[in-house]
């Protein structure tokens, strides 16, 4: 990942597994099994290690372990929530997480960079585009489903950031239907930067690491702050404060239709 000869330590935790070598900070989303699906554990995971990022750091790499990056949001935790309370305070509050994960990687002070393979699905779309920079494989494949799951497309902030990136009409269309879409199209949207063959990927993620960990700290800091700053300028009306406040009123009103005779 870096110069072999720095300090490497490694972290497991419940659905994480954290390598710091040098000034990079590597996190792999560690339940294959379950396609790396976001639960509110790996939320709070992820919300540890950014609140617990050291200050040298100057890249974070995102990835996930198996066959995928990220199969979205665990829509099973979604029906807990609302048995425990019909109110939806518990979907509510997972929003919230899902936002303060986002926002963590969008305004980290080091560079954020996304490493995807397989599929990306809703929320795991939502975290890559939190990132600065974003690889995928060739065959890595993307989709918002939302819509068809009865729920908005709210979670972490995703429309603002897909819209930002994709454009609206692009957005409208693939968020509408919820078709999958492969790397060139995502990278022709500029939701990719860079797409290589499953081989390349982690050259091409070493290819962006080794001139950013040699630019000076405090400008590399900077320039980001900057760059997040006037990308913002452009989001003026972002609203995706209120989507934990949309996404439970849409499952429990999702939940209640299901559940009236036909």
């Amino acid at each position: 990942m870096t110069n072999p000869t720095e300090l490497e330590t490694q972290i497991e935790l419940k659905t994480l597994r954290v390598r710091r070598q040098g000034p990079v900070l590597a996190i792999e989303l560690n339940t294959p099994d379950q396609g790396n699906a976001v639960t509110d554990t790996m939320l709070e995971d992820l919300q540890s290690v950014l609140d617990r990022q050291e200050p040298h750091i100057q890249v974070v790499v995102l990835t996930g372990a198996g066959g995928d990056f990220c199969l979205g949001g665990d829509r099973s935790e979604y029906a807990a929530h609302l048995s425990r309370d019909p109110s939806g305070s518990g979907v509510r509050a997972s929003g919230h997480r899902a936002r303060r994960v986002c926002d963590s990687l969008t305004g980290n002070p080091a560079v954020t960079i996304a490493r995807i393979h397989g599929k990306a699905i809703g929320a795991g779309v939502a975290l890559a585009l939190a990132c600065d920079l974003r690889v995928s494989t060739d065959t890595a494949t993307f989709r918002l489903p939302e819509l068809a799951l009865g729920l908005p497309t709210a979670w972490g902030g995703l429309l603002s950031r897909f819209i930002s990136e994709a454009g609206a009409a692009r957005a409208r269309e693939l968020i509408l239907t919820g078709r999958s879409f492969d790397a060139e199209e995502a990278l022709s949207l500029s939701l990719l930067q860079r797409v290589v063959p499953p081989s390349e990927l982690d050259t091409a993620v070493e290819t962006w690491i080794k001139p950013i960990i040699r630019r000076p700290a405090t400008a590399l800091r900077i320039t980001k702050a900057m760059l997040n700053s006037y990308a913002a300028a452009s989001r003026l009306t972002d609203s995706s404060a209120l989507d934990p406040e949309l996404m439970a009123a849409a499952v429990i009103e999702t939940r209640r239709a299901r559940r009236l005779p036909n």
